[in-house]
């Protein structure tokens, strides 16, 4: 680990006014960005400490959303009454997400943050786009078996690796910086020509909050495939929201991890299914629009027929009954 200044965070100004220099990066709860650290792959040259600011309450909105405070444990939004209660699919992400000893430190803003687990850029003696901006993706013929089958490009198809941002879209969320509001679908970027570049957070923007609207949809699930039951990621996931009525499905909203460069969401496979009765056929038709695109790289290639599977299973357990 080389060397950094450190910087303690009394406000929110404070903390802006800090981040915004060169070099600069935010830690709360460090889960993600020490271990980065620790291997040199991220060598900031100040760490602007802002576990102390007032930013992890929970609170209802007056229109029956929540505000969830940046600096929020994930341990404790997965406990939350109100998160249980009207977001059940938001807590059983975060409970299906790393080691509870993580869940106790990692903060909901950090947890939108965190970086990918693609083998090659955890390996410094591998070329990596999104690690050296430039010098190429060993992943283009290499193992990739937990890459990405949508919204990867020639110079990167690494996956996002966050189970609670999952839901997160699926819900609809908006993430509330300390200058704007910013839909989470439009949060996270795309590697494109520029993979180093993962979201549209300028210099110094801090977020402070994630606002929630009022749960579209009664039943929720959140349905997770690894390679084995506790602390792996996620080969393919789905956080579904679901609205039935009069035998119909009036709202859907998926979403998906393991299979895209983001936190993926199809609003042309949502679509399929609004206004249809359930069945298995309808369900492969929203499958089919969902994985129209996609495209494996070998290793990774069984994940298109597994994220169909996992898909309408998902879909036969919000619209039973």
């Amino acid at each position: 680990m080389r060397t950094f200044d450190y910087v303690r965070a009394d406000s929110a100004a404070a903390a802006v006014a800090a981040g915004a220099a060169a070099g600069a990066r935010f830690i709360a709860g460090g889960t993600n960005l020490i271990d980065l650290m620790k291997l040199e792959i991220e060598a900031p040259a100040t760490l602007v400490d802002i576990s102390r600011l007032e930013l992890a309450g929970v609170e209802d909105l007056p229109d029956g959303g929540l505000r969830i405070g940046a600096l929020v444990p994930n341990s404790d939004l997965a406990a939350h009454p109100a998160v249980i209660a009207r977001y059940p699919v938001l807590a059983r992400a975060l409970l299906a997400g790393a080691s509870g000893q993580l869940r106790n430190m990692a903060t909901v803003g950090g947890n939108l943050l965190q970086r990918t687990r693609c083998y090659y850029f955890y390996d410094t003696a591998a070329a990596c786009n999104k690690r050296v901006p430039g010098s190429g993706c060993a992943a283009q013929g290499g193992y990739t078996r937990n890459l990405a089958v949508l919204g990867g490009s020639a110079q990167c198809f690494a996956t996002h690796p966050s189970d609670m941002a999952v839901a997160l879209r699926a819900l609809d969320a908006v993430v509330v910086t300390d200058r704007r509001q910013v839909p989470l679908g439009e949060f996270h970027r795309r590697p494109g020509e520029t993979p180093a570049v993962e979201t549209v957070l300028a210099p110094g923007e801090l977020i402070v909050a994630i606002e929630l609207p009022p749960p579209a949809g009664d039943r929720q699930v959140y349905r997770k495939v690894r390679d084995r039951a506790s602390y792996a990621f996620a080969l393919v996931s789905v956080a579904g929201v679901v609205r039935m009525a009069d035998g119909r499905i009036e709202h859907a909203t998926l979403a998906f991890g393991g299979l895209g460069t983001v936190p993926w969401r199809d609003p042309a496979a949502d679509a399929v299914l609004v206004g249809e009765t359930p069945s298995d056929a309808l369900f492969a038709r929203a499958a089919d629009v969902l994985l129209a695109e996609a495209r494996g790289a070998g290793d990774n290639d069984f994940k298109i027929p597994l994220a169909r599977r996992v898909l309408i299973a998902s879909l036969r357990e919000l619209t039973d009954g």
